[in-house]
């Protein structure tokens, strides 16, 4: 069985980056479009970032400019480097295959941007 593991989360001021890493227990990543979701507190999940497995990304337009998917394929992880972070992107971040989550959720990385 697949499981996933987000890192790379924390508290940061807006204007600040984070890197987010995800893993996985078995060789997906090869296999599959891989994404990021987040769920801020009281809303829906909601996709942020896909990237194919020729290296296609795209982004949802609140991210867009800010955000870079990318697959590192040495650690066979999928990174999430953010930038010019806001209050608004502030929720628990999960990867999963992209655009519709097809494996178990992880536990997810929680961000926070204060203002």
């Amino acid at each position: 069985q697949v499981q996933l593991v987000e890192s790379g989360g924390g508290l940061v001021q807006a204007g600040g980056s984070l890197r987010l890493s995800c893993a996985a227990s078995g060789s997906i990543f090869s296999i599959n479009a891989m994404a990021w979701y987040r769920q801020a507190p009281g809303k829906q999940r909601e996709l942020v970032a896909t990237i194919t497995t020729r290296g296609i990304a795209n982004y949802a337009d609140s991210v867009k400019g800010r955000f870079t998917i990318s697959r590192d394929h040495a650690k066979n992880t999928v990174i999430l480097q953010m930038n010019s972070l806001k209050p608004d992107d502030t929720a628990v971040y999960y990867c999963n295959t992209g655009p519709i989550g097809i494996y178990d959720w992880g536990k997810g990385t929680l961000v926070t941007v204060s203002s």
